[in-house]
């Protein structure tokens, strides 16, 4: 049965379609999510996708409380959804996009299990300002916790702007998503569980818990720092991060979102 739902939600994002939420007739614990997704993207490794690294999601007190769940969740990252820093995408391609602006860990050495802030600090190599964008694959972008933990929590793509030193400071620093050069959400770094450095020692603890561990030279995106923004044709959107570089890309102009939303 997981492995027919994985199937399911591998299609539906290969082929942009929405899908009823898993939940509307499967009851998924979060441990049988989880293995969804692992099944869903192994389907993607299988036709030569990497696995090139995680991300953090629920990293905001607030939003925790607003869903009701007392953890983090976690997705992985393949190569396939790597943007090129100003690069452009196809909204056809997508369901639902959305982005939002992150901090972006690239590893030296292998974190694994609960690991200290020393330990953490010692196994990054570089820190970058980054755009996540996210899409839901289910219907209306609505989904319980186990539904999104299964769609690989909404991951589908980032972009990473100039990689800076591991020692640049990530505390407390502005952090501003612009579309068409206008500011639409600001946050703070502090709002990723009071500092970014958090959400990688979390992302340690929580693939350990299903068998994984972050490996050198894989991403760790931290989590966002504000809403996501829905994304349009036409636009621009780029990531302004105090202290660190910004990074950006574009939507198509003549792309419309499919309409099986």
């Amino acid at each position: 049965m997981l492995n027919d739902l994985a199937k399911k939600l591998d299609q539906a994002a290969a082929n942009a379609i929405s899908i009823p939420q898993l939940s509307s007739s499967t009851q998924l614990s979060l441990d049988d999510a989880y293995q969804v997704q692992k099944l869903s993207i192994e389907q993607r490794l299988s036709r030569g996708e990497k696995l090139v690294g995680y991300k953090m999601g629920f990293t905001s007190r607030a939003k925790m409380i607003q869903m009701g769940v007392d953890d983090l969740i976690w997705g992985r990252l393949t190569d396939t959804m790597m943007i090129q820093d100003g690069g452009t995408i196809d909204l056809t391609h997508y369901v639902h996009p959305r982005a939002e602006p992150e901090i972006a860990f690239r590893l030296k050495s292998p974190l694994a299990g609960i690991v200290t802030k020393e330990e953490a600090l010692a196994a990054i190599d570089a820190v970058a300002g980054a755009i996540e964008v996210i899409d839901s694959r289910y219907q209306n972008f609505k989904f319980s916790l186990s539904d999104v933990i299964a769609d690989n929590c909404s991951s589908t793509g980032f972009v990473i702007g100039p990689w800076q030193s591991a020692d640049t400071n990530i505390d407390g620093l502005a952090m501003a998503l612009k579309v068409n050069d206008t500011e639409v959400e600001r946050g703070s770094s502090q709002d990723i569980l009071d500092h970014p450095l958090n959400s990688l020692i979390e992302a340690a603890r929580c693939v350990a818990q299903y068998g994984e561990s972050l490996q050198a030279g894989q991403i760790i995106l931290a989590g966002a720092a504000t809403a996501a923004v829905a994304l349009a044709p036409g636009q621009t959107i780029s990531a302004e991060i105090e202290g660190l570089a910004p990074c950006h890309f574009s939507t198509l102009n003549n792309s419309t979102l499919s309409s099986n939303t």
